[in-house]
This record gives C-alpha cells, structure tokens and sequence, in this order.
C-alpha cells in the first residue's frame, strides 16, 4: 500500500508532458536569441569594425602606409555612396571571406582593381553584419559611387538600377572583366573593350541567400588627392 510520501513524490515528478514542453521552450528561445544576434548583434559588431577599420586605414594613409586588419586582410579602399546619406563610409577589404563581408565591403580577388580597365567587382551583405547595401534597390541609374584610396578618389556612376537585375548565385559572369549577360537583351554594361567598370554584388533577399541583386556602373573620373 502506497504511503502518502510516495503520492506526493509521484505527483512532484513531472510528466512527458511537461518536459516535452520545456524542451519546445529551451529551444524556441534559443532560436529566438540566434535570429536577434544575427539581425541585431551581427550589425553592432560589424558596425564597430567597419568604423575601427575605415579610422586605421585613413591614419595609414597619412603616414603614407597600407593597412591590414588583425585577420590579415588588406583594406585599400573606402566607399562612399551620396544615395545612403552623407555619413555612408564603409571600407573595401581584398576578398570575399566571411570575415572580410563581416568589416565591409570585398574585393573579388580576382576582378580588376580600383580605377583600372575592367570591372572592380565588389560585394557586400544587405542584411546582418553591417548591412552595407541594405538600400540596394533604392540605387538609381546616375547614382554615384566614390571610392577613395590613399592617392585618388574615384567616381563611378551607375548604369543599372540597384534590383534591376537578380542571378542565381552561381551566375559568375557579372564579375568577369566584361560582364556579357547570356540571356538576349539582358541587362549587362556596355559591351565595349577598354572600360572601367564597377559591379556591385548582394543578396536579393533578406532571409536567404540563393540569389544575387547586382549593379553595373563605369568610371566617370578620377580626382588624384
């Protein structure tokens, strides 16, 4: 015969139930807590970077030096873009790593550089880290894109709108030296030799990342400092 002890010990253990539920609760939070550093804590950090970066770089450049971050990636370049607002500074780092995309903008490794025949072929998160082209799709034909450098400032002015073309994100033309678009009457620069061109990469949305909203511009000049 059970003792009143050992009913009020049963009925103090808690059921499959209950513990189902905690598990469900342990979880949804965390995947709460994962969604708000990603869209939330990944900015802050990124943001700070992105700033520490820029200061270190322009400090160099005075002294008439290169700049490499801790992670070891070398920053030439700072972007500025009128259409974000007049305080809209991000650094260009070489490359496209996850550490790289997490300070600024990246340089393909393999596209032209700053200014030269080509394409200077960025890119950079819309969402998370920093978000420097979060306002992609508000970039208008004629906008302009500065970057300068140590000895120049360089202007580019866009030929395409910021969503008017989107690519799978395997679609690698739009980073080749003269993106040629493969569909007929597609959006694509120019198709003459000898330019210099600018292409600006990210993802289409916001949530996922299967796709790439890319923009083509040219330089229009270059200002030496």
């Amino acid at each position: 015969m059970a003792t009143t002890t050992d009913r009020r010990s049963r009925r103090a253990r808690p059921g499959w139930r209950t513990l189902l539920g905690l598990v469900f609760l342990v979880t949804g939070l965390s995947l709460i807590g994962y969604v708000g550093w990603q869209m939330y804590g990944t900015n802050i950090v990124s943001h700070r970077k992105q700033h520490a970066v820029t200061a270190s770089l322009e400090q160099r450049w005075q002294a008439g030096e290169d700049f490499t971050t801790a992670e070891g990636s070398t920053a030439g370049a700072v972007i500025r873009i009128p259409r974000f607002g007049k305080d809209y500074e991000v650094p260009v780092l070489e490359g496209t790593s996850d550490d790289v995309l997490a300070a600024g903008f990246g340089h393909f490794d393999d596209s032209a550089g700053v200014g030269e025949v080509g394409n200077y072929a960025l890119a950079a998160h819309r969402v998370t880290h920093g978000e420097p082209l979060r306002g992609m799709p508000e970039l208008r034909v004629g906008d302009t894109v500065l970057v300068e450098t140590r000895t120049a400032v360089y202007t580019y002015v866009l030929d395409t709108a910021g969503a008017d073309l989107v690519v799978p994100f395997t679609d690698t033309w739009v980073v080749s030296a003269l993106p040629r678009n493969p569909e007929d009457g597609g959006v694509q620069p120019a198709q003459r030799k000898g330019q210099q061109l600018l292409t600006l990469t990210t993802c289409s949305e916001l949530f996922h990342t299967d796709n790439r909203m890319i923009a083509f511009g040219h330089l229009q000049k270059t200002s030496p400092k």
